[in-house]
């Protein structure tokens, strides 16, 4: 196992290497995590130190003079100092100011800036930002907007031209305050913007536009510290945001702004909160400020027991890493490698296996941080959506973030996706954070790794035998010129770090063939990523119905129930139908101790759960193997008191109850954790009609009110596994409710709506599947196999089976759905582009 080598201070050996142990838990679990720049990785000694802190010691409110209070106090002060150290600064030229966050930070900047309004009569302030910017940063121009202040955004590239805005000399004198806002580094690309801009622009030698005034810098370093050294005794920001959790992991919630003290005094400050006040009248327009400013910023009592654990935090990144100098070496070390590699990959036709997002070519730590976006091509370089990628990732245990990364700017520069681009893509359904990865055939966002101290060589290799054993195959692999072997790698990364000893150690010299030799394991199949289909059809007011002219009758072959959502499947030969969709399905659901859905993609053991429904007795049997049976009953009152909560199941929330302590114990017993049972709760008033954001209907509650629904003849497509399985374990890892038969693959997905006996049931969309389907439900298995080959055989996304949803309600008629009934399809008549059901709100739980 490989670990980052770093100088260790006499006596420190032994010490820093049990704090390292913690790294072997992610190799023992075999996770490869790279979305450092979401969230860097606590390490265990961090924990271990802090719990033993707060076990030795009692923290009482800082804002009581008791001792406990004055030991928080104290403590907090200290840490103050310890962050000011951290970036080479002391208290005369700086102050903390603790907030929730960089985003606190940012917004108590826009709020506070010392802004001259239009109309004032006076020359007016500018609020500028630059384009490649967190949402969080843009954001501010929502408060500078209702202060009637101008929000100028500015292209990286126009800031290279800046120097013809310089103001002429006559204007100099001018005192408006303007405000310019750039990222350290982009959390997009990793770009590294120059830091030496702070003072030509506080200076006036450079000017992101001509505009005469002062001009102060605030500089969103929270991407940037997370693996760089930044020292405020060269650059001297104004204002500098940070979170806690990208360097350390823990505690999160917690962020930091920095303020120049040269600008301290001129911040304006509306609201007064507890512990910010020297004195104030509560009957009379009376408030006098506390003198420190931190003090006055600081509302109401600060997450003292979160500061104090920075302390902790700082300790270890020392103790581990030796100081942000190593950490930065060592990490772009990990990012230049990778990057050479995959800008190496090729198809056999020549096209290049990835597309690369980046201003820099990864030749200086001082450009480049460790951060690679990109999206993956197919042979034809179309692009593969980035759900996608992330759902195949996901099946290799390799973490990765996907999306725009809360940097729109970034993403149209990159993409080139123009302002009505976005507009469309918004109109079609598209918002931040979805998995609508293709429009129209070009990409909305892409997919970002990002490494951290404690990745290694290891997580890069992981992740680049992933990207070849998904796109690439013996046959049509072409290997690198000599050029990229592994020598030239080695070359170009010791010449970026060769005054780095630390870094020097940790560069170990693979070659991409010794990475090709080794993803035997990795190909179960000729499963690969393809070009997936964006868009889902429409039901048209009018539809056509289907005539099979010398075909069988289509007819129902199976019906099951699941009524433990993620548990196993309980086959009946008729069940009723109502207006949640079938009796009892998907009604009840595992939660751990924070009332958090368990599903299998996080415990695969729940498909060994066995519930089946008793209708006649009126309760629900639950069986697996080891435990003995338990039951409860039905009915939803049974007189007794019952906790009412509610709970967020496919990204909906529902009204639920928690159906007691003895059935919580089992399912605890049985899964080796806390857990409990809960049941939606039936007094939630439902509108089929109500609209989502996304412009689809919802259904709220476990069941959602759809149907599952797959072809027995599409099921049997699967023969072309490796290992073919019996038809019927095919079924329930597919968790269908119903099982039809036929004559033509998939040609459900012609359908618009469907009869089944006195039944009439919507076709909603098709089933985007996850990696349910991968879990062996007779032994709780994965096998990544089936999500590769359905990706593959589709051509397509993940896309299997169709959700329906009844229309039955009013029928006077009873509704009850029986195995043999003739099904009844109807075709659709149009085509209609519309957003499809994202994966959070249809699963194969």
């Amino acid at each position: 196992i490989y670990i980052m080598v770093v100088p260790m201070s006499p006596g420190h050996g032994p010490r820093t290497l049990l704090s390292l142990i913690y790294l072997l838990y992610f190799f023992i679990l075999g996770m490869t995590y790279l979305d450092h720049a979401g969230t860097a990785l606590f390490p265990e000694s961090l924990l271990k130190e802090f719990t033993d802190d707060l076990s030795k010691n009692i923290y009482g409110n800082p804002h009581s003079q008791n001792i406990s209070s004055k030991l928080t106090y104290d403590t907090i002060e200290h840490v103050r100092y310890r962050i000011l150290q951290h970036f080479n600064t002391t208290a005369e030229d700086y102050t903390i100011i603790f907030t929730s966050g960089s985003t606190a930070a940012l917004k108590l900047v826009a709020e506070t800036f010392p802004w001259i309004p239009e109309g004032s009569g006076h020359p007016s302030s500018r609020f500028c930002y630059l384009a490649d910017n967190h949402t969080s940063v843009v954001g501010m121009r929502g408060i500078t907007a209702a202060m009637n202040v101008l929000s100028v955004p500015v292209k990286p590239k126009e800031m290279l031209l800046s120097e013809k805005n310089r103001v002429p000399a006559e204007e100099q004198n001018c005192t408006t305050p303007h405000l310019f806002c750039y990222p350290a580094q982009s959390n997009f690309s990793g770009t590294k913007y120059p830091l030496s801009w702070i003072q030509e622009i506080k200076s006036g030698n450079l000017c992101p536009i001509k505009m005469p005034g002062k001009w102060f810098v605030l500089l969103d370093a929270a991407s940037y510290v997370s693996t760089s050294p930044l020292d405020l005794t060269v650059h001297q920001p104004d204002f500098i945001p940070i979170s806690f959790y990208k360097i350390f992991g823990f505690p999160t919630g917690l962020g930091a702004l920095l303020v120049n003290n040269q600008i301290a005094p001129f911040l304006r400050k509306s609201y007064f909160g507890g512990g910010t006040a020297a004195g104030y009248l509560a009957g009379e327009e009376f408030y006098s400020p506390r003198p420190s400013v931190a003090d006055r910023f600081e509302d109401g009592t600060v997450s003292f027991l979160d500061i104090i654990a920075l302390k902790h935090g700082f300790d270890a990144l020392e103790r581990l890493t030796g100081g942000m100098e190593n950490i930065k070496h060592h990490t772009f070390a990990l990012s230049h490698y990778t990057y050479t590699v995959l800008s190496t990959l090729k198809y056999a036709n020549g096209a290049p296996v990835v597309h690369i997002y980046s201003d820099s070519d990864f030749s200086s730590p001082d450009v480049q941080g460790p951060i690679i976006n990109f999206n993956v091509l197919d042979e034809n370089g179309d692009v593969i959506g980035y759900s996608q990628v992330d759902k195949l990732a996901s099946l290799y245990n390799i973490h990765v973030r996907t999306g725009c990364f809360c940097n729109t700017g970034a993403c149209q520069q990159h993409l080139r996706l123009s302002n009505e681009d976005v507009k469309r893509n918004l109109q079609a359904g598209h918002v931040c954070g979805d998995d609508i990865d293709i429009i129209d055939g070009r990409p909305t966002g892409s997919v970002r790794i990002s490494f951290g101290y404690m990745s290694t060589f290891e997580d890069a290799q992981t992740f680049l035998k992933f990207i070849i054993a998904t796109r690439l195959s013996e046959s049509d692999f072409k290997f690198p010129s000599q050029t990229t072997t592994r020598e030239t790698i080695t070359q170009s990364v010791e010449s970026s770090i060769q005054n780095d000893h630390t870094a020097n150690n940790n560069a170990k010299k693979f070659s991409l063939k010794t990475i090709i030799s080794d993803t035997g394991h990795w190909n179960n199949s000729s499963a690969a990523l393809k070009t997936p289909e964006t868009s889902r059809t429409v039901v048209s007011e009018s539809a056509i119905p289907v005539y099979r002219s010398g075909s069988k009758p289509i007819t129902v072959t199976n019906i099951y129930l699941y009524p433990i959502k993620s548990c196993s499947a309980f086959e009946v030969s008729e069940w009723p139908v109502g207006n949640q969709g079938l009796l009892y399905d998907r009604s009840w659901m595992v939660v751990n101790q924070n009332g958090v859905c368990i599903s299998q993609k996080q415990e695969p053991r729940l498909c060994l759960v066995h519930p089946l429904i008793d209708l006649e007795q009126n309760i629900m049997v639950i069986k697996a193997e080891g435990m003995d049976p338990i039951s409860l009953p039905l009915e939803e009152n049974t007189g007794r008191e019952i906790q009412i909560g509610q709970s967020k199941v496919c990204a909906h929330r529902v009204q639920t109850y928690d159906c007691g302590e003895r059935i919580a114990e089992w399912f605890s017993e049985l899964l080796g954790r806390r857990c409990r049972l809960i049941r939606q709760s039936s007094d939630l008033k439902r509108n089929a009609n109500q609209k989502h954001d996304k412009g689809i209907s919802i259904w709220h509650g476990l069941s959602e009110q759809l149907v599952r629904f797959i072809f027995f003849c599409s099921v049997n497509l699967w023969d072309r596994l490796e290992e073919p399985l019996q038809t019927e374990e095919l079924i329930q890892r597919f968790r269908a409710n119903i099982v039809i038969s036929g004559t033509e693959s998939f040609e459900e997905e012609e359908w618009a709506e469907i009869s089944i006996g006195t039944l009439c049931f919507q076709v909603v969309g098709p089933c985007n599947r996850c990696q349910i389907i991968c879990i062996d439900p007779q032994t709780g298995q994965r096998n990544k196999e089936f999500l590769q080959t359905l990706s593959s055989t589709r051509g397509r996304k993940t896309k299997f089976g169709i959700y329906l949803m009844n229309q039955s309600l009013c029928s006077s008629l009873p509704n009850i759905l029986s195995v043999g009934s003739q099904v009844l399809p109807v075709l659709k008549e149009d085509r209609e582009i519309q957003s499809p059901l994202s994966n959070e709100e249809k699963t194969s739980g």
